[in-house]
């Protein structure tokens, strides 16, 4: 079974799902399903490796979903891993950003499925504003729902493992 069968067959819901982007879908891809997985984790992580442009200084990974991919990522390409979070939290740092400076470095977003790139663009404009520089973006599935077009028209190119039509195809 190719590991795009495997992601669908862990990942893949049908039903009624509200999307963060407020788009009501009837499939779900539930990336804690593949993420939870340490073997298939790995799996995809090997994967995204060679997408991981060579100018990268850092992994930002998105609050949730990216982090456990930004980790093992990190864990195998040597380059550190930051967490960003959705909102800076209210105690302790109040950082949006954790894992160190990111000031002058140029981080890839690490997101698990993307939609319209509605959160990946607002985390891109947080980490600008503490100093990155943020051209490149990867994640395991696009959702193929603009989100690619709406980025690359902010200046970040989206890279990704698998789109809705490869995961279809098996």
């Amino acid at each position: 079974m190719t590991l795009a069968a495997r992601v669908l067959a862990v990942s893949h819901l049908t039903g009624t799902f509200i999307l963060r982007s407020g788009l009501t879908a009837d499939r779900y891809f539930d990336k804690y399903r593949f993420e939870s997985d340490p073997v298939l984790l790995a799996e995809i992580v090997k994967e995204l490796v060679p997408l991981v442009p060579p100018d990268t200084e850092g992994l930002a990974g998105l609050e949730l979903g990216g982090i456990p991919l930004a980790t093992v990522l990190s864990a195998a390409t040597g380059l550190p891993a930051y967490f960003v979070r959705k909102q800076a939290k209210k105690y302790g740092t109040e950082r949006l950003c954790e894992g160190g400076d990111i000031g002058g470095k140029r981080l890839l977003i690490i997101e698990d499925v993307v939609t319209t790139g509605g959160q990946i663009l607002l985390s891109a404009q947080d980490l600008r504003s503490e100093g990155a520089a943020v051209g490149h973006a990867i994640c395991v599935i696009d959702r193929q729902a603009g989100g690619s077009e709406r980025l690359a028209a902010e200046g970040i190119v989206l890279r990704h493992l698998f789109t809705m039509t490869d995961l279809e195809s098996g």
